[in-house]
């Protein structure tokens, strides 16, 4: 389950998403530069292999670790994609490209949002779209929707199966785990697993979220929001936290977690990129990021506790999500002070990496020095002691 959002203006476009898949499933940040291929190459995409193109343009993605294909990037021309997974009444393929392969493919291909957009499409109907998509459960599969944008224009683009529509993105627009489209929607739509998703409650609230939005800043705040009077998340039984669009896993019938998230603000001849490159954006830092500024973040997160920053960050999170109302407030300030300066005044990629860990550090002792009962419902507890123990966080 995801949340991705354009907001358009005259002179520029902002953008935002947070990718919402399974807690243990790591996303690995990484850059690829521009490539010229031979003809003839194939490309082994995650499930199937497809002709390469000639060229491909420079890419900066977010991936889950196990995946060819991405959640969300950008490419050496100010395009940005976002992608969601959407429930319909079309049959689902058993292989094909996943909505991950086709904004990868999507984000190397093409040199504008509109271009894009076309890229996506033609990919779809040549190759169609399916193959399993769940780290938990590799058969879960689904279609799916994309905001792609550029520093001119967005656009949502919402598929069921080979048939698709598109429209233009005019203020602010809000996508997530349902069609929106009218007429698209109320033919392709699964109502039920698209109701179990609880996208119609997150997209109201980022819209409205959204409208007072002029800079990436703003979008930090609407990526980290818990819902209207919650400083801390809000479960329920069938879907966890899966009503706010800064989502905390537990629900017994649909669970997911915010794994990574991202924000851009696209203006002629400028890209501005912000990473979490970890979960839980309420307990982790937006860093500054660019395309042509590869960086070297060591040994790639995969499913179980290691070294990386993303799992050093987990080890945070799964501290804080015991008592947030208690255990967040520790390091809110020092978080948002940070962004206030580095909004102002953009570091180094790396020197904001550098940082991050070092925080990183200070945080989990603070937070951990404080003796805090797990406060959230039973069924949510009993989630995470599960995912826990798979990822070696018994401790």
């Amino acid at each position: 389950m995801c949340d991705t959002l354009a907001v358009v203006f005259p002179d520029r476009v902002l953008f935002a998403k947070n990718s919402d898949r399974d807690p243990n499933e790591a996303q690995v940040l990484e850059w690829h530069g521009r490539m010229l291929h031979a003809p003839g190459t194939a490309l082994r995409c995650t499930w199937i292999s497809i002709p390469q193109a000639r060229e491909t343009f420079a890419v900066l993605i977010s991936r889950p670790f196990w995946m060819w294909g991405a959640e969300m990037g950008a490419n050496e021309h100010g395009v940005v994609l976002g992608n969601e997974a959407v429930f319909t009444r079309q049959p689902y393929a058993r292989s094909g490209l996943t909505g991950m392969d086709l904004l990868r493919l999507g984000l190397e291909r093409s040199d504008t949002a509109e271009h894009a957009c076309e890229t996506v499409i033609r990919l779809i109907e040549e190759f169609g779209q399916g193959g399993g998509c769940g780290h938990e459960n590799r058969r879960f599969t689904y279609h799916n929707s994309f905001i792609v944008a550029d520093p001119r224009a967005a656009y949502v683009l919402e598929t069921a199966g080979r048939e698709w529509s598109m429209e233009r993105v005019e203020g602010v627009r809000s996508i997530s785990n349902g069609l929106t489209i009218p007429g698209f929607r109320e033919r392709y739509s699964d109502r039920l697993k698209t109701g179990v998703s609880g996208c119609r409650l997150r997209q109201a609230r980022t819209t409205a979220l959204a409208q007072g939005c002029r800079n990436a800043g703003g979008l930090f705040r609407v990526l980290r929001d818990h819902g209207e009077d919650a400083g801390a998340p809000r479960y329920s039984w069938v879907n966890g936290g899966m009503r706010a669009p800064c989502m905390h896993a537990g629900g017994m019938v649909a669970a997911s977690q915010t794994t990574a998230s991202w924000v851009a603000e696209l203006t002629p001849g400028n890209a501005q990129h912000w990473v979490t490159a970890t979960a839980a954006p309420c307990t982790s830092l937006f860093k500054p990021v660019a395309v042509e500024d590869a960086l070297d973040l060591g040994p790639a997160p995969a499913g179980r506790a290691d070294d990386s920053l993303w799992w050093k960050q987990e080890r945070l999170h799964r501290i804080i999500a015991r008592d947030p109302a208690r255990l967040l407030p520790l390091i809110e300030a020092e978080r948002d002070a940070v962004e206030r300066a580095w909004l102002e005044h953009p570091p180094a990629p790396g020197a904001a990496f550098e940082t991050h860990h070092r925080l990183l550090e200070d945080w989990v002792d603070r937070v951990a020095r404080v003796a805090a009962a797990d406060t959230r419902p039973w069924y949510v507890r009993r989630y995470w002691r599960k995912r826990n123990h798979r990822a070696g966080l018994d401790g």
